[in-house]
């Protein structure tokens, strides 16, 4: 499903009976830097063709309508006596949103949302972003307020934690409100400052869906970031170094007594990581391809071996990416478990790419992939003005 402004429109006209207006916001893929942005390090994503629609139009009696198209399904709430209390359902994510906007002091009257998307769910390429920040655009149109960029990504990061209860950090929510058409980002999870990086024009960034979904709420994610979250304090403890971001391979080995195997394995693999990013952005910098494939590969080596966040659908996937003609560089991406791989293919071979892999992965597992080539989009700031200036 390819998802229209105008067909977000329609539904909820026909749900509500009264117009709306319309605000969207794209999904991402994250080319390199995994699992490093909580603890402050770097990552390089982009936004992507997915997207979510959010159509708002207010209401008298205060009260806040939710209403999924894909889900079929309406979530409605009392603002005014609203608190964080989670229903474990797709509402958590623009309810957690409008939770967060009254905790920062923005008046929110009633009002109805039809909500429509795209975005593959629990493939990695964070629907639940997507979901969060078309919301907080539609929510703070209608309040007649407006936020500077990172503001929404933290406020909407903050529906994420507090209120959905899923561990993730601030890439998704950030890359999805402020990314830009034709170039990927290299975000700095600690100061938040970022730069705006060329892809070289040769190739193509192909994502691959293994169909194994995965749920960041609960479970091995949550686990991981527990893991992280142990062997930082033993760092910060023995060290006085309070995020990963500013270890070293060699201030991890000196506490390597001191921590579980599974935390000194876990923060190795984002010690490494950050080393990865900037090797990628001189990489990208440099026009050179090459390098930055290769440095893709060892990314998904460490995600597989040191944060034993792959599962065997993806490894074969990346197995069967580096052995065609064209690919310099396969990894998975996003929380892991499942979901999708990202690959850096040359323009001219991305087609035939997608046949062979697609075709090799239903032989090997009997499951067929979906596979998409993807450019750089704009995020939900850039396709707001564009919509104002049209």
């Amino acid at each position: 499903m390819k998802v229209e402004r105008e067909t977000a429109l329609r539904a909820h006209e026909q749900r509500f009976r009264e117009a709306g207006r319309v605000f969207g916001a794209p999904a991402r893929v994250n080319l390199i830097g995994e699992h490093t942005d909580y603890t402050g390090g770097l990552v390089m994503p982009m936004a992507i063709g997915f997207r979510t629609e959010a159509v708002v139009s207010g209401r008298s009696d205060g009260r806040a309508v939710f209403y999924s198209e894909n889900f079929g399904e309406e979530a409605s709430f009392e603002i005014a006596s609203m608190g964080r209390s989670p229903e474990g359902r797709w509402s958590d994510y623009p309810a957690g949103v409008l939770w967060c906007l009254r905790e920062e002091g923005i008046e929110v009257g009633g009002f109805n949302m039809t909500l429509v998307g795209d975005v593959p769910l629990g493939a990695g390429l964070s629907s639940s972003a997507s979901v969060e920040v078309a919301t907080a655009m539609a929510l703070l149109a209608h309040a007649g307020a407006s936020l500077p960029m990172e503001k929404i990504a933290t406020l909407c990061r903050r529906a994420e934690n507090e209120y959905v209860g899923a561990k993730s950090g601030i890439m998704d929510q950030f890359v999805v409100v402020g990314a830009v058409a034709e170039r990927a980002m290299l975000l700095d999870c600690r100061s938040l400052e970022y730069e705006l990086l060329p892809l070289p024009a040769q190739v193509r960034v192909v994502i691959c869906n293994s169909m194994v979904k995965h749920a960041v709420a609960t479970g091995e994610y949550g686990d991981r970031r527990d893991e992280v979250e142990a062997g930082q304090a033993v760092l910060r403890k023995r060290l006085g170094i309070e995020l990963l971001r500013d270890a070293t391979v060699a201030d991890l080995e000196a506490c390597r007594d001191e921590m579980s195997a599974a935390s000194f394995a876990r923060c190795r693999h984002i010690i490494t990581e950050n080393g990865r990013v900037v090797m990628a952005k001189e990489a990208l910098l440099r026009g050179d391809v090459e390098r930055f494939g290769r440095l893709m590969v060892e990314a998904h080596a460490s995600m597989r071996d040191d944060f034993a966040a792959s599962c065997e659908e993806v490894d074969v996937l990346v197995e069967i990416a580096m052995r065609q003609e064209g690919c310099y560089g396969a990894r998975i991406t996003g929380g892991g478990f499942g979901g999708c791989t990202v690959n850096v293919v040359r323009a001219a071979d991305a087609e035939p790419f997608v046949e062979a892999l697609r075709g090799e992965y239903a032989e090997k597992t009997a499951i067929a992939a979906e596979c998409f080539v993807c450019a750089p989009g704009d995020g939900a700031l850039a396709m707001a003005a564009q919509e104002v200036g049209r």
